[in-house]
């Protein structure tokens, strides 16, 4: 007689160990709940100090962090794991904590989730955190439904074959951006990439180049589908949104 086994339904990253870090009892709870319905395994720590303490002791796989924790805030946390470990990190943040986003950021967290968040929207940042962390062979041709991005010959091509001319500025943003696809690059990033050190808080320079990017790539330039802003922290490039 043929049994179902449900653990099979379970997804395929189901041994991922993931630590949660988060001042708050209920979202830990929650978060805890969620995650281990979907065949995840689960620690938690309710401060900085903790955080850091467990991960030493038994690497995760992904942390999920909130920015404002009592004692060592998740900046600090960041910046104490990436002294020595690459581990997917997303930022658990409310609204109005845009100047620590980009702090977090710089200092090397992945992602970051407003709160209040939807837990959908939190599981898929995770498996794309995942799915990077783990990447695929870097292939060269990069494809969208309205574009094509040769990363060797270093061209942007139209689907009919056309070469689109881009300038050496734009395209070393466009390369920064296609090498990350989904993941948030700061303004900081890019700018000290493809400008350098002295120019990483000349955001102006960044908003004057995605503009032209996107009238050359884009097929509304207006309303971005591959080239997305979030708004005073950095771009996102989504290949897949068609």
């Amino acid at each position: 007689m043929y049994v179902h086994d449900h653990r099979a339904d379970r997804e395929t990253i189901a041994v991922t160990r993931i630590l949660v870090v988060d001042d708050e009892a209920q979202i830990r709870k929650a978060l805890t709940i969620n995650l281990t319905a979907r065949g995840y395994e689960v620690e938690v720590a309710a401060s900085g100090e903790e955080a850091l303490t467990l991960a030493a002791a038994r690497p995760p796989e992904l942390v999920l962090l909130d920015i404002g924790l009592p004692g060592i805030d998740g900046v600090a946390v960041v910046e104490g794991l990436r002294g020595w470990t690459t581990v997917p990190i997303i930022m658990l943040s409310v609204r109005d904590d845009e100047a620590d986003k980009v702090r977090a950021l710089d200092a090397g967290a992945d992602d970051y989730v407003t709160k209040p968040f939807g837990m959908n929207e939190v599981l898929a940042r995770l498996r794309a955190a995942l799915r990077r962390h783990q990447p695929l062979p870097e292939q060269a041709l990069v494809s969208t439904a309205s574009f094509t991005v040769d990363l060797t010959e270093k061209i942007a091509m139209l689907p009919g074959g056309d070469a689109v001319h881009l300038t050496p500025i734009e395209w070393a943003i466009v390369e920064a951006l296609v090498r990350n696809p989904g993941r948030l690059v700061t303004q900081r990033q890019l700018l000290q990439q493809v400008w350098g050190p002295q120019y990483e808080n000349e955001t102006n320079y960044l908003r004057v180049h995605l503009a032209a990017i996107r009238k050359k790539l884009e097929p509304e330039p207006s309303r971005p589908r591959f080239f997305l802003t979030e708004p005073g922290i950095g771009y996102r490039f989504e290949p897949d949104n068609s």
